[in-house]
């Protein structure tokens, strides 16, 4: 490979286009800022400005506010696990954790970490560990004779059985 042969793929580049060389080109006279003003000059930035009038963005009044504390879970159904099971992803007595269900793509990032709802019926005895799960997921795992193990805050926090 020599200096001289390098060249972008075709198509990466994109011709600039010469403004101000005569009507014929398109964008000549004014080179497509239209007429006089403020905004055919450089430097102008006036987005959300009213003409003096108070903005639509400060006439509105504020609502709510972002908690930073909030934990992002990456939530998992138990119909979801039962189709996994059905589909030779998982077998019965196999303990899934959410570094599993990343390898096996059911979960695309980790998150805060793992919360087991109840959507849909399991039949398989599962053994899960998560950080959360609703009342209604755990009675249905363990109903089908497996067991949900809450690891991390939720376990600190879970009344002891």
């Amino acid at each position: 490979m020599k200096l001289n042969e390098i060249a972008d793929n075709p198509g990466a580049h994109y011709r600039f286009k010469r403004v101000g060389r005569g009507i014929g080109s398109g964008k000549g006279k004014t080179s497509g800022r239209g007429g006089k003003g403020q905004t055919a000059r450089s430097g102008v930035a006036i987005n959300g400005f009213e003409g003096g009038q108070t903005p639509l963005h400060r006439r509105l009044p504020k609502r709510g506010f972002n908690n930073i504390f909030k934990l992002d879970y990456q939530v998992i159904n138990t119909g979801r696990l039962e189709k996994a099971v059905a589909a030779g992803k998982l077998e019965a007595g196999d303990t899934i954790t959410p570094e599993s269900l990343i390898e096996l793509g059911m979960l695309s990032k980790l998150g805060d970490g793992l919360r087991l709802l109840a959507k849909g019926e399991i039949k398989t005895a599962l053994t899960i560990e998560c950080a959360g799960a609703s009342a209604a997921a755990i009675a249905a795992v363990e109903a089908a004779g497996g067991k949900v193990v809450l690891r991390g805050a939720a376990a600190a926090a879970a009344p002891a059985a």
